[in-house]
């Protein structure tokens, strides 16, 4: 004769499928997470980019060349439409750049900008 302690434990309800139904609630949030993860990757590597950029920009400048076909050829080509790129008085070069967005036909609602000069005032 089995006694209470042995025998298997009795529930009122199921809990079959439980996994599931955890998952199918967890699974919005995680989603949202990694895509603010890789929003955020997207934004550091703009920041790279117009770091590059703002570099390539001032060294043809220092040469005589053009800025702005320097800063183009430094970023790809899917970032160019956004691209702004101004001479300052004493000599530095600063280029501005939208951040791009997971989906692309979102407007970006914020920019980053880099400036660089390679210590050569103009007119000098």
């Amino acid at each position: 004769m089995a006694t209470g302690s042995d025998a298997p434990p009795r529930h009122p309800r199921s809990e079959r499928g439980q996994a599931s139904v955890e998952l199918v609630a967890a699974l919005p949030l995680v989603l949202c997470l990694a895509a603010a993860c890789w929003q955020l990757a997207l934004a550091g590597h703009a920041m790279w980019l117009v770091a590059h950029a703002a570099r390539a920009a001032a060294r043809a400048d220092a040469v005589g060349r053009s800025p702005r076909s320097a800063a183009r050829s430094a970023i790809p080509r899917s970032l160019e439409r956004g691209l702004e790129v101004r001479s300052l008085r004493d000599g530095g070069v600063r280029v501005s750049l939208p951040v791009p967005l997971l989906v692309p036909a979102w407007r970006a609602p914020l920019g980053v900008t880099a400036t660089s000069s390679l210590g050569r005032a103009r007119g000098g």
